[in-house]
């Protein structure tokens, strides 16, 4: 076999060596597990507290909100905290603050938006 293709071989010996050691794990996991089902292990687990009412129940739209906002603010920290550690390097003056204002008043003007809108009102 030649060099160009004894790599390949290698790669796939190490593929089937990785499959049949996982393969081999799940299924002696699968073995050797208990296996005893009862009414209390059948129910939804819901962060610890028992199962209330039907299996169908509609989520408030407001906590989707919540999260959004929250997702808005961490980007903005994303890119506020590298571009405060570069900030006082040459080349990066005037303009980069500029940039800056106008992202952070984008996300004022969001902030202001949902507060108007009293989607920031917890009650």
């Amino acid at each position: 076999m030649t060099d160009y293709f004894g790599g390949y071989v290698t790669v796939g010996v190490l593929l089937l060596v990785g499959l049949g050691f996982v393969s081999v794990g799940l299924s002696v996991n699968w073995v050797l597990r208990p296996h005893r089902p009862t009414p209390e292990k059948l129910l939804t687990y819901e962060c610890g507290t028992d199962p209330v009412g039907a299996d169908w129940a509609q989520t408030e739209v407001r906590y989707y909100v919540f999260a959004f906002l929250y997702v808005v603010f961490a980007v903005e920290a994303v890119f506020v905290f590298p571009w405060a550690t570069i900030y006082a390097l040459p080349g990066f003056g005037v303009g980069a603050l500029v940039e800056m204002g106008i992202f952070v008043g984008f996300l004022a003007v969001g902030l202001l938006y949902a507060w108007r809108k009293r989607v920031l009102k917890w009650t």
